[in-house]
C-alpha cells in the first residue's frame, strides 16, 4: 500500500486538493500497478508563519 505525503502552504481549494488526489493517484496506479484504493494520501497544510525560505518566513515575503 503506498502512502504519499504532501506538504503544501494554506490557501489551495478544495476542489484544488480534489484534482491533486486524483492526478496523484493515477500516476501510482500507472506507475506501480496497484489499485486506486490501495494508495493513501495525507494532506498537509502548513500556516505561512510555519515554512522559511532563503532565512525569512514565508508570512514576511
Amino acid at each position: 500500500m503506498p502512502i504519499v505525503q504532501i506538504d503544501l502552504l494554506e490557501g489551495r481549494t478544495v476542489e484544488q486538493k480534489r484534482q491533486l488526489v486524483a492526478k496523484v493517484t493515477e500516476a501510482i496506479t500507472e506507475s506501480l500497478g496497484v489499485p486506486a484504493d490501495a494508495v493513501r494520501i495525507i494532506l498537509r497544510d502548513m500556516e505561512r508563519h510555519n515554512f522559511a525560505h532563503g532565512g525569512k518566513l514565508y508570512c514576511d515575503k
